[in-house]
């Protein structure tokens, strides 16, 4: 007895090459995208704006900014508890423009590493 598969299944090589096409499209179109953030800046402040830090979209620091008001030699913790933040609030920021760039590419397939 033969197995029948629904209408719209199978589909045989022309179905596989027009995946394989489709697939393609997607990944040039991700390398696409992940180069255009990569070349973007993401900006972040703490402390009332005291301490900002500019990231790239390839998660490199590019540029710190302190207020020297909040330069205080007796609390050097406050200080770096302040460039922590900033650089890590910037970090996410270019994250979470990576990761909605890629959802619109991917339809929110969740593809491990994107």
């Amino acid at each position: 007895m033969k197995a029948r598969l629904p209408a719209g299944y199978g589909g045989g090589a022309s179905n596989m090459n027009a995946m394989l096409k489709q697939a393609q499209k997607m990944q040039e179109e991700m390398a696409r995208v992940q180069a255009e953030l990569e070349e973007r800046e993401f900006t972040a402040k703490a402390g009332g704006g005291a301490v900002e830090a500019v990231v790239t979209g390839a998660k490199v620091l590019k540029d710190l900014h302190i207020d020297p008001e909040v330069v205080d030699p007796e609390d050097v913790e406050m200080l770096q508890d302040l460039v922590i933040a900033a650089v890590n609030e910037a970090m996410k920021n270019a994250e979470d423009a990576s990761a909605a760039e890629m959802g619109k590419i991917t339809g929110g397939m969740g593809i491990p590493g994107m």
